[in-house]
């Protein structure tokens, strides 16, 4: 009898270790939805689902396929030093993402002006003043009136720090935008303080030519975008990868005239 006891229990122990089922070996790459950017900086980027059950197939699939993208860009505020200076310390980001220990101050003073100073009518309103396609106009301290720079000074400026790099999209479709994005590079662009259409318009001349420019002009950096947002570093609120409603911020951009620099 106990023998026949002793002959079952084996029996019962080996059905037991036969159907213990086998340990899976985990995908290390498989939930890794960070890459490191040319730069150093992280390029997060939101994936597809893709069906097939080849883990190759589906990595590929997978990059080819991603709708996000959002880039570690350090955040600068212009302020207190900067009350104008969204321009340069836009720039600033841009450059030290790019690997230049860029210093706000010192582009600011390496910044291209246009010096003529502000006139005014007995109401007060501007009747004459410098020309920002030229350089900056007034001080961008904020010490006395100041208002902004266009792009092309501003490249002039960035060109002293990357000459074979520097890259002006203005004048394109925000597609070249997030398609520099796509390549881990943010894009300073221009819009309004709030990243609106401007309501504000102001008028003056510059010798014989008519300037006439939102008052609330501003600049920030472009890091990140999804289907419905875009992601800018905004050096006047000091926030990082701040949300905002894509199509609004592009019909903004393409009012202050499509104006973006960034670099390759």
């Amino acid at each position: 009898m106990k023998q026949i006891l002793g002959l079952l229990l084996l029996i019962l122990i080996a059905a037991c270790t036969a159907q213990q089922p086998k340990e899976q070996a985990s995908d290390p790459g498989g939930t890794n939805h960070a890459n490191p950017s040319p730069d150093g900086g992280a390029l997060i980027q939101s994936q597809q689902n893709n069906q097939t059950s080849d883990p190759e197939t589906k990595q590929q699939g997978q990059e080819s396929s991603a709708d996000e993208v959002m880039l570690d860009v350090p955040i600068i505020a212009q302020n207190p030093e900067l009350k104008f200076g969204c321009e340069v310390t836009s720039l600033t980001m841009l450059l030290r993402h790019a690997g230049i220990q860029a210093d706000k101050m010192k582009l600011a003073a390496e910044l291209p002006k246009d010096n003529d100073p502000v006139v005014k009518s007995k109401s007060g309103d501007i009747t004459h003043w410098g020309n920002p396609e030229h350089g900056f106009v007034g001080d961008i301290t904020g010490r006395t009136k100041g208002y902004a720079v266009y792009v092309k000074p501003l490249e002039a400026l960035m060109m002293k720090y990357l000459p074979d790099r520097t890259v002006n999209l203005t004048g394109g479709s925000f597609d070249d935008v997030i398609a520099k994005l796509r390549e881990g590079k943010p894009v300073v662009v221009w819009t309004t303080g709030d990243y609106k259409l401007p309501d504000r318009w102001e008028s003056w001349k510059h010798g014989q030519e008519e300037i006439r420019t939102p008052l609330d002009l501003h600049a920030v950096v472009v890091v990140g975008f999804n289907p419905g947002h875009v992601f800018v570093n905004d050096p006047l609120t000091g926030r990082k990868a701040q949300k905002v409603n894509k199509q609004t911020f592009i019909d903004t951009w393409v009012t202050m005239g499509k104006q973006a620099l960034t670099y390759r």
